[in-house]
């Protein structure tokens, strides 16, 4: 009886690691198979209309300061990073569900956090944009004292869509955050007026 046992224990030990096997390699086969049909990433630059879902942006410009940046204060031995863009909120609510737009696509062990936004018109932090209005607002990243000021920086743009009914409470909302380009531009020292165009 204690062989039967052991023999069983064996095989369904067996049957359990074939299986793990099997799993692994599926996942890494249609790993592969996404990254060989991904398409090239979009590319956006200055003045692009994007879309976003919630949010139709524009990408306006980038620049670096060591100084006070729209009433955001630095700490000694740091740099801002801003990009300036206009939002345009397309719902029929006012919102500043906006922080995740942008992402900043910093070098390989530059250390940052979440960005502060501020509007520029009154130079609120995370003011509420009203539907169909568009404002402008710059996303300041603070660079750590070590990490050089870029020349050029890449932002990651992010979409969601919207649901009528999410599946855990039943509500309407914003979900499933997708990559839908980068907007790459120069990254210009000071806050230089903006060129007329």
């Amino acid at each position: 009886m204690r062989v039967l046992h052991s023999l069983k224990t064996r095989v369904a030990a067996r049957l359990a690691s074939v299986g793990a096997l099997v799993a692994a390699g599926s996942v890494a086969l249609y790993g592969a198979y996404g990254k060989i049909n991904r398409g090239p990433e979009t590319v956006f630059s200055a003045g692009a209309a994007i879309q976003t879902g919630q949010w139709h942006v524009v990408p306006r410009r980038a620049w670096v300061s060591d100084a006070r940046t729209y009433d955001v204060p630095l700490k000694p031995g740091t740099t801002a990073l801003v990009l300036e863009a206009d939002l345009t909120n397309r719902t029929a609510e006012s919102s500043s569900d906006y922080l995740g737009v942008f992402r900043w696509r910093a070098p390989a062990g530059t250390a940052i956090g979440k960005p502060i936004v501020v509007g520029l018109r009154d130079a609120q932090q995370m003011p509420y944009l009203q539907p169909g209005l568009p404002e402008r607002v710059a996303y300041i990243w603070m660079l750590p004292p070590a990490a050089a000021a870029p020349s050029h920086a890449a932002f990651a743009v992010e979409s969601q869509t919207y649901k009528p009914i999410d599946n855990l409470y039943g509500a309407p909302g914003w979900f499933n955050p997708a990559i839908v380009g980068r907007v790459e531009l120069p990254v210009t020292r000071g806050n230089e007026p903006e060129p007329a165009s």
